[in-house]
């Protein structure tokens, strides 16, 4: 059993590696929806002369959210059996049988929200536990203890994540050594964004079903659903992207930006229609999503540099033509070699077009600009990141020859670090 559960644990962190692009973790989502929940599995580990042995249980959590840094969560773990010891490796009376575990806890957690990719979110966790036993045991059958530990996160979206604990700490009269490992699914209540419908009948027979502030008979034209006042999504009504902000209501991220239209106008407070509300040469979905940046404020934005090369089919050799087009960062990162750099490949989408073969073959041809910078420039080959996300961040629909020309691109952005 014990093999099972470190196996469900691996399996579990391996799964919170896998890199994608962030969800959103602004503060905005944690005072609208403090409150959540973790229902799972766990293993408890006791100190090898205690007399009972390790074993597995149920485990429900219920935390709040402070802010986007801290936590307060309340746990309960019961181990429904927990097998006896054998008296030779006890050096007291053994239990007659197998007993139970029933396991309180109250902790607070510190998220340690400093990687790029939003989703993987590790976290430190610490607090008091009390455990009652269904036995009277020679360290005491209800048992006070201080654990401290860890454990990672893993965001689906807003709502809904995956998640691995592991704490340790001593208990009972004579601080017994104790050990717990936890996997579960967690969701955050209230997380999504829902634009309420308000069924109503205009004057004069036309009808609003959804209260969207559109027509029926006009969401037949536009292509939106009459039912649903937020077609899209993007916690916009499809009335106020109509008349008010003159976004798309079938496109979430009407400027393709990286960030719905909902969350630059209610979060952020950036245009929905302007891809760089601030004009400093970023887009407002990179700066807040990869650099941290404000997308109000154009005098923190990285220098960016998009190349549209174009490489040979299913290779990722940069061709001699180009080389000229990329001197011009060679030469910044040669007056500026402490200089921090971000490599970001892409590839349009066409109906023949895989994912998983779009995002290696853009993986590799970011890489390949990445070590073009690195011997030209001599900028040390650690200051350079290199990722690709394939056909997954458009900066235009694949819907034109000369769109998808624009989605075929390179980004490489540059933090200063000033001369050596």
């Amino acid at each position: 059993m014990m093999k099972m559960m470190k196996w469900m644990l691996a399996v579990g962190l391996m799964v919170s590696g896998v890199t994608y692009s962030a969800v959103a973790m602004d503060d905005d989502l944690f005072a609208r929806a403090p409150w959540f929940g973790t229902l799972g599995v766990s293993y408890y580990h006791l100190e090898g002369d205690v007399e009972a042995k390790p074993g597995v249980g149920l485990m429900g959590k219920l935390g709040y959210s402070l802010n986007s840094w801290w936590d307060v969560e309340g746990g309960v773990d019961f181990m429904p059996s927990l097998s006896a010891r054998p008296a030779s490796k006890l050096n007291t009376t053994p239990l007659d049988g197998s007993t139970t575990a029933l396991r309180l806890s109250l902790d607070a957690l510190l998220h340690l929200r400093v990687l790029e990719n939003r989703r993987v979110d590790p976290f430190l966790r610490a607090g008091p536990a009390l455990t009652f036993f269904g036995d009277d045991m020679d360290n005491g059958k209800t048992q006070f203890g201080l654990f401290a530990g860890g454990g990672l996160f893993y965001h689906f979206n807003d709502s809904w994540a995956l998640r691995g604990d592991v704490v340790a700490g001593a208990q009972g009269k004579d601080w017994e050594f104790t050990a717990l490992v936890e996997l579960g699914v967690c969701y955050r209540f209230g997380a999504e964004r829902v634009v309420a419908p308000v069924f109503q009948v205009a004057q004069g027979g036309d009808i609003d079903s959804d209260g969207d502030g559109l027509f029926d008979r006009d969401e037949a034209i536009i292509g939106t659903d009459p039912y649903n006042p937020d077609t899209d999504g993007d916690g916009l009504s499809d009335g106020d992207e109509v008349f008010k902000y003159k976004t798309d209501p079938l496109n979430p991220d009407s400027d393709f930006d990286g960030l719905k239209d909902g969350a630059e106008v209610l979060t952020y407070k950036t245009d929905p229609l302007n891809i760089d509300t601030d004009g400093g040469g970023v887009s407002d979905g990179h700066e807040v999503i990869e650099d941290g940046t404000n997308p109000l404020d154009p005098l923190d934005d990285l220098q960016k540099f998009t190349l549209l090369i174009e490489f040979d089919y299913d290779k990722s050799f940069i061709r001699p033509q180009y080389f000229a087009d990329i001197e011009p960062v060679v030469k910044v990162l040669q007056r500026d070699p402490n200089a921090t750099v971000r490599v970001e490949g892409h590839a349009d989408k066409r109906k023949t077009s895989k994912r998983d073969y779009n995002q290696r073959l853009s993986e590799r041809r970011a890489n390949a600009v990445k070590d073009y910078l690195v011997q030209q420039s001599g900028i040390n080959p650690d200051n350079i990141t290199a990722v690709g996300y394939g056909f997954d961040r458009p900066v235009a629909p694949n819907d034109t020859e000369e769109n998808m020309q624009k989605n075929r691109r390179t980004d490489i952005y540059i933090k200063k670090g000033g001369a050596q």
